[in-house]
């Protein structure tokens, strides 16, 4: 092998192929260089990482997992990649040898070995792709690092019956963990937005007051469940209800009414002039939570995540790309602003406003032509990769507004982000006229979002070549329904 050449193996997660993969590595190992008793602790070190990966699998049907071989200048890294429940290497109990040796502790002890045998050890958290566990020997015998073990796991109860009594709190740092292992056993590694399969990213979110997080545990302290308000930009006063998730057996206990009530009512480091939140479209029961909250709709996006997206205990078959309806709602007596909506939709931004209990001002801005004034104009991007969705807020308009959009449009388009939601300010009069200017390019109306990065804002959705079957949106509020009306008669898609 040369420096750097890797070769990989999957396998399936059967203790019965622990032997082939030994001789698998073994046999790679000796062209690196490695022979007698090196090998022998390669053996023993492999042995211990794949029982370690078995015990702890991933649920999924006929699940696998990929070794990999790399030869590294002095030695060999191996690789084992797998989709099992995440974890925190930070909180793995160390394995404690005692003098008494008819009473050895087993805890640790796998991990222990694999430190003793290898140069370096170490575990990472790959998000929806998985998790890593990475054993690095040197035919020099460089020294090892710290010793890491993948925390036990009980398979997931059935749904517990009886009434329970449990706490609703703030996030304890050592339970982020808990919280990526909920995430993975409600939407395994199909969640939208892959910050909450990292335990570390969930603890520098809460310090820095990026996100709140609420939990419920038992009396015994054992987790329950979770549910977040998130602040997607640095000037956000408007935050997201997201990351709500109770583990299977904990359903049915109230849980999920606690913890966003607790979200509600905590007190807050940053202003919060609102709250928003995405619904599901392929089933109601995430809408019918959120009108439970008061959180009113006030948008349709179409095609926003995959259809990969899913609920673990909820049948479905949706074959189409996810839309999502957008609710809000005040956490504050809303401000009287003056809005300039485009007369061709303000009929039905007037009306949703009434439903989320505000009452703007609506004026018609003077001239002709939109003053859109200003050498340059102040863009804002958001992209989401995962879901192939992005944001554009257009913060001032300047001259050369529909010119650097459709340059935007386009990359996006190249890249192939499958929806694009156009956020345009109510509050500044050149919306007022520009707003069809930006359909022109194909953009149409989605709804609005009060209190955004840009203050209140028109919703406008563009569809990179998706196919779309209406017909399997389903929507619960009579508000929904209208809008969904309402955009399907404007979809220039359906045009074509």
């Amino acid at each position: 092998m040369d420096i750097h050449d890797s070769i990989s193996m999957t396998f399936p997660n059967k203790l019965s192929y622990s032997f082939m993969i030994q001789s698998f590595v073994r046999e790679i190992a000796k062209t690196v260089g490695f022979s007698g008793d090196e090998l022998n602790q390669i053996d023993i070190a492999v042995e211990e990482a794949v029982s370690n990966v078995m015990v702890h699998a991933s649920d999924e049907e006929n699940p696998t997992f990929d070794v990999i071989c790399t030869k590294v200048p002095g030695g060999i890294r191996i690789t084992l990649k797998e989709m099992g429940i995440p974890f925190d290497p930070e909180h793995i109990r160390k394995f404690e040898l005692t003098k008494n040796l008819d009473v050895i502790p087993t805890k640790g002890l796998g991990i222990y070995l694999i430190q003793r045998m290898m140069d370096d050890l170490s575990f990472r958290n790959l998000g929806m792709h998985g998790k890593e566990t990475v054993m690095t020997k040197y035919l020099a015998g460089s020294t090892g690092q710290q010793p890491d073990e993948t925390a036990a796991n009980k398979p997931a109860p059935g749904v517990i019956a009886e009434k329970i009594e449990y706490d609703v709190r703030g996030l304890e740092e050592d339970e982020a963990i808990e919280v990526s292992r909920c995430a993975y056993k409600t939407h395994g590694y199909t969640f939208f937005d892959d910050h909450i399969y990292y335990p570390e990213r969930l603890v520098a979110m809460n310090r820095n007051s990026e996100m709140i997080s609420a939990v419920a545990v038992t009396r015994e302290n054992v987790f329950m469940g979770h549910a977040a308000l998130l602040y997607q930009y640095p000037d956000d006063t408007c935050a997201e209800l997201t990351f709500v998730f109770v583990n299977v057996e904990f359903r049915g206990q109230g849980a999920l009414n606690r913890l966003v009530d607790y979200l509600f009512n905590v007190p807050k480091k940053r202003e919060l002039r609102g709250i928003y939140a995405y619904a599901v479209t392929n089933h109601p029961f995430t809408q019918k939570s959120m009108i439970k909250f008061q959180i009113n709709d006030c948008g349709i996006l179409l095609a926003t995540s995959p259809a990969s997206w899913k609920f673990k205990g909820i049948s479905e078959d949706y074959a189409q790309r996810i839309s999502v309806a957008l609710g809000f709602r005040y956490m504050m007596p809303p401000a009287v602003h003056t809005l300039y909506p485009p007369e061709h939709h303000k009929e039905m931004i007037a009306k949703i406003f009434t439903c989320l209990g505000a009452s703007p001002v609506y004026q018609v801005p003077e001239g002709s032509e939109p003053a859109c004034t200003g050498s340059e104009p102040v863009i804002l991007l958001g992209v989401n990769e995962l879901e192939s969705c992005a944001e554009i807020f257009i913060s001032e308009y300047g001259t050369d507004v529909i010119r650097q959009t459709r340059k935007i449009l386009k990359g996006y388009c190249l890249q192939g982000i499958a929806a694009v939601n156009l956020f345009l300010r109510l509050e500044d009069p050149c919306t007022y006229r520009m707003t069809e200017e930006f359909e022109k390019l194909g953009f149409f109306f989605a709804g609005i979002l009060p209190e955004s990065r840009i203050g209140d804002a028109l919703i406008l959705q563009y569809l990179n070549n998706v196919e779309l079957d209406y017909g399997q949106i389903v929507l619960v509020s009579d508000m929904a329904k209208e809008l969904l009306d309402y955009i399907r008669e404007r979809d220039p898609n359906l045009f074509d």
